[in-house]
């Protein structure tokens, strides 16, 4: 968001401000016009609007919000007035915290959103959604009334003073807005409602009075634009303060009744007497109150200021308070502040004299140069005579200065001045006030002579040492607050004080005056500052009012102060006129020849410029034709490059293109060769394979060999421990009895052992489940308890229904407990069945396995005894075929088992039966047969055995 501040004549752009980063609802703008506070939602800026540049900025907490910030009339104040109700007043130049006024009461409590001061800056209006209205005394700090609008007043939308030009700036009216369109005018001290305008029909959205009070603006719901005149609303506002004396007539001869004998004047003004014989008193007393009026009258300023008390308070400080100094001024200038008339004269445009001022007087800041223009403008519109003075830019710049922010002001300060201490200046025009000057060197002869025969010796006329003074009205010698100090005291006194002032500056500069001996010196001194103290000045020009004498002193030649006449701006004509107006025509003639010249020159202009426009049109089409030309040369060149360049890149692409088909077929090639080669390794390894599976297989067929020969050789072996197996067969048979007599112990030991754990774990259960079955009971009966406890205490009223509770829950506990012990109980039994079974199964199969290892020693031993006899016999007689046999099948029969032994093995161990099967079917076999297949039986034999003998050790895990 952005701030622009526009020229309301020229309607042109002056400068814009940035800062804002929300929509901007309030403005308020100096008494000075020099700062201005523009205020949003979330911030408050104050700028300096002489270089519309920001100066500070409040920034505030986000939860707190910024109801209006603007500042106090005729101060330095500013007041800020946050959404929670609070109110600071800070100081305009440190931004110091000054006071914060105090929380309202409680029983009046509101949100303040609007708010009003009185003109003089004492009281402070403040209203919200609520008919209560909060008058702040600002001096005090402290809220002296609250206000009581009508029922039919619910929220206060706008507040507003009305100003009144016999109240001094203490407005007594106030104007309330409310939310029923309806702006009412109450008296704040006697809380009466004088008037009100707009309606519920046609109600006001928005109002605002005019500075002197006389109208009322309002814009109506309906989009009207209503104008109020105050005077024809109410005759009480406007009506003057009853008047200080009253004329006493005498009294009827006839006899006076009791209530006349009553009345008194005391202080001017009509009460009541006690007694009707003190009316000679009460007639002198009127006399000596007319005369301090009348003595008075010339010393009381129009916003109730005192002129003596003024001078008295400006002797005694030097200067008058900075935040009250314009203020002042204006009071002591009687200002009349005619708009109307400022605005016609304002209406009328910059003067032809200085439009073009800022040649001659060249000044940086556009505003000021502006402002200087259109007051300058304002005062030759006003007289002729100020278009031609040529020493009015000096004269007024310092006030423009001043108030270049009120430009009314601004104007009515300068006519003030020129009206009357700028008395007979115009007199001698256009030669500078030969009687002003002559009044000042008969002052200066009279209090310093040395100083003026100084002047004399060396050329030095009135025009040097006072006029550069009076034309610049010490501006150029001054800095702002000397400046200002000094016309406090000029503005405070006779307009002779002004000429006094020239002669105090040149007797307080005599020394360096009296060693200057050039005019150049002279000149230079009184057009640039020295080292010169103005209170000194000051205190010279009173001393030199006091004693200079009364022929030639210059009041008697001044007429006192008069101010401007109100409405309409007198007419100044204490000029030569017909020297000016002999001026003005010869200047009109001037300006009209030199319009008639400048018509024709500025014809001449156009016909050179129409003819230099012509030329160069041709020169231009000239060289638009050449460039064309040139460019089209260019274009056909760079047409043939282009062409050439194709060429070379077709030339290059085909070349390219070769390139890549002779790559293309080098890759086919080599694409070719790698297939082939891969081939050619395929076969390569497949006859690798077929060789590695041909020396594999010579490899196994030499393992067999050697398998063979080792096998041999093994037997071989095997024929001489066989011989040793017969002498160890014994020793064998009696071990394994061992073994097998070790193994039962082992198997009985360890079943009485699996039987012993087994009714361990079974006792050990029952008593675990016997404690667990008495600490759950205990448990519950704790829990019981306790419940039992805690509801006599808390619940006496619900003990029948509580402890029925308890026992369906126990009952309920008791169920679940026998269901669950119930359940235990069959899983035990089941358990123990299912182990008694398991034990019967392995005793039943122990038995069998016994059997079927009698059986397997029996027959293995009588088949060992028959090999062993036939292998003796066959090493005895190995040419007899016949007996051998006979003998053999002897000793098969006897070593036949009967067919009930073989049912019974059959039926335990099937393994045995086929074996038995297997060795009667090959007994018939050579005698290397018979040999591997005895060692692979024995094998089996032995591992049956071993079988065995490890049954009991895994009946027992």
């Amino acid at each position: 968001m952005f701030l622009t501040c526009m020229e309301i004549v020229t309607k042109e752009l002056v400068s814009w401000m940035r800062g804002h980063e929300s929509s901007v609802f309030s403005i308020s703008v100096h008494a000075s016009g020099k700062y201005a506070i523009t205020t949003s939602s979330d911030t408050a800026q104050l700028w300096d609007l002489d270089t519309f540049q920001r100066k500070r900025k409040l920034n505030i907490r986000q939860s707190v919000g910024i109801q209006k910030v603007f500042f106090l009339p005729l101060s330095n104040t500013i007041l800020s007035c946050f959404k929670d109700n609070s109110i600071f007043a800070w100081e305009c130049d440190t931004l110091f915290c000054k006071y914060q006024l105090p929380a309202p009461p409680e029983s009046s409590s509101i949100l303040y959103k609007v708010f009003a001061v009185t003109r003089d800056g004492r009281i402070l209006a403040a209203g919200g959604k609520s008919n209560h209205l909060h008058l702040w005394c600002l001096e005090a700090t402290q809220l002296f009334r609250i206000i009581q609008m009508p029922t039919k007043v619910r929220a206060i939308r706008h507040l507003e003073f009305l100003p009144d030009s016999f109240d001094a700036g203490s407005n007594q009216v106030l104007g309330v807005l409310s939310q029923d369109g309806i702006m009412r005018f109450v008296n704040i001290q006697t809380c009466k409602l004088l008037f009100e305008i707009g309606s519920l029909d046609e109600g006001i959205s928005s109002s605002v009075i005019s500075p002197h009070g006389r109208y009322i603006a309002s814009i109506m719901e309906n989009g009207s634009l209503n104008i109020y005149s105050v005077q024809a609303l109410t005759q009480e506002i406007n009506k003057p303060p009853p008047p200080l004396v009253k004329v006493i007539e005498d009294f009827p001869k006839n006899k006076l009744s009791s209530a006349d004998l009553k009345m008194k004047v005391t202080s001017g003004r009509v009460q009541q007497p006690a007694k009707s014989r003190e009316s000679k008193i009460q007639t002198r007393i009127l006399k000596q109150d007319l005369t301090g009026n009348f003595e008075s009258k010339e010393n009381e300023l129009s916003d109730g200021l005192n002129k003596k008390r003024l001078q008295i308070l400006l002797k005694g400080y030097g200067e008058y308070p900075t935040k009250y100094r314009m203020f002042i001024w204006r009071s002591l200038l009687q200002l009349p502040e005619n708009h109307t008339a400022f605005s016609s004269l304002i209406d009328k445009g910059t003067h032809v004299a200085f439009l073009n001022l800022q040649k001659k007087y060249p000044i940086k800041s556009r505003k000021l140069l502006r402002v200087l223009q259109r007051t300058l403008s304002a005062l030759a519109h006003w007289s002729v005579i100020f278009s031609d003075t040529p020493y009015l830019p000096l004269l007024a710049f310092p006030f423009v200065k001043l108030f270049q922010n009120n430009q009314l002001v601004c104007f009515e300060v300068v006519a003030t001045l020129i009206i009357n201490w700028c008395q007979h200046w115009f007199e001698y025009f256009p030669n500078p006030p030969i009687n002003i000057l002559s009044m000042i060197e008969n002052v200066l002869a009279f209090h310093d002579k040395q100083l003026l025969q100084h002047f004399v010796d060396h050329d030095v006329t009135s025009q040097l040492y006072a006029w550069p003074l009076l034309e610049t009205v010490f501006s150029e010698v001054l800095t702002r607050e000397e400046w200002l100090k000094l016309f406090d005291n000029v503005f405070s006194n006779h307009p002779s004080f002004l000429l006094m002032t020239v002669v105090a500056y040149n007797v307080c500069s005599r020394a360096p005056l009296l060693n200057c001996n050039l005019k150049d010196d002279f000149e230079y001194f009184f057009h640039h500052r020295n080292n010169l103290d103005i209170s000194v000045v000051i205190r010279e020009v009173y001393r030199l009012m006091e004693t200079t004498p009364t022929d030639i002193h210059p009041d008697s030649m001044l007429d006192a102060f008069v101010a401007l006449t109100k409405g309409q701006y007198p007419v100044f004509n204490q000029y030569p006129k017909f020297i000016v107006d002999y001026q003005t025509q010869e200047r009109e003639r001037i300006r009209n020849d030199e319009l008639d010249y400048l018509r024709e020159r500025q014809t001449v202009e156009d016909m050179q410029a129409e003819v230099d426009q012509q030329r160069v049109e041709d020169e231009t089409w000239y060289q638009k034709q050449e460039l064309l030309r040139k460019a089209e040369e260019t274009r056909r060149a760079m047409l043939l490059q282009e062409e050439e360049k194709m060429i070379q890149q077709r030339q290059r692409l085909a070349a390219v293109k070769r390139e890549l088909k002779i790559k293309e077929i080098h890759l086919q090639d080599a694409a070719r060769r790698r297939f082939l080669k891969l081939q050619q390794d395929q076969r390569e390894m497949e006859l690798r394979r077929l060789d590695d599976e041909i020396e594999r297989k010579v490899h196994m067929r030499d393992q067999e060999i050697a398998t063979t020969a080792k096998d041999l050789e093994m037997r071989q072996l095997e024929l001489e421990l066989q011989k040793n197996l017969t002498r160890n067969q014994e020793a064998v048979a009696k071990e394994m009895r061992e073994d097998a007599d070790v193994c039962r112990r082992k198997v009985d030991l360890e079943e009485h052992m699996f039987h012993k754990l087994v009714e361990t774990d079974q006792s050990q259960i029952q008593q675990t489940q016997k404690v667990i079955k008495e600490n759950i009971a205990k448990a519950e009966q704790a829990c019981l308890n306790n419940d039992w406890k805690i509801q006599t205490l808390y619940k006496q009223k619900c003990d029948d229904l509580q402890r029925s509770k308890c026992y369906r829950e126990v009952a309920k506990l008791l169920q679940e407990n026998r269901k669950k012990e119930t359940e235990v109980l069959n899983a035990m039994l089941e358990e123990e069945a299912k182990k008694w079974k398991e034990a019967e199964e392995k005793e039943f199969h122990l038995r069998s396995e016994k059997k079927a290892a009698a059986l397997s020693d029996a027959s293995r031993k009588c088949f060992l005894n028959q090999e062993i006899s036939a292998a003796v016999e066959h090493t005895a007689n190995p040419y007899n075929k016949e007996a051998p046999r006979f003998q053999n099948e002897q000793v098969a029969s006897s070593c036949l088992p009967r067919t009930s032994q073989l049912n019974d093995i059959s039926e335990m161990d099937p393994s045995a039966h086929i074996s038995l099967n297997r060795r009667t079917i090959e007994w018939d076999t050579t005698g290397q047969d018979l040999i591997k297949k005895v060692r692979n039986l024995r094998q089996r034999l032995t591992a049956q055995a071993r079988n065995r003998c490890q049954t009991p050790g895994l009946l027992a895990t």
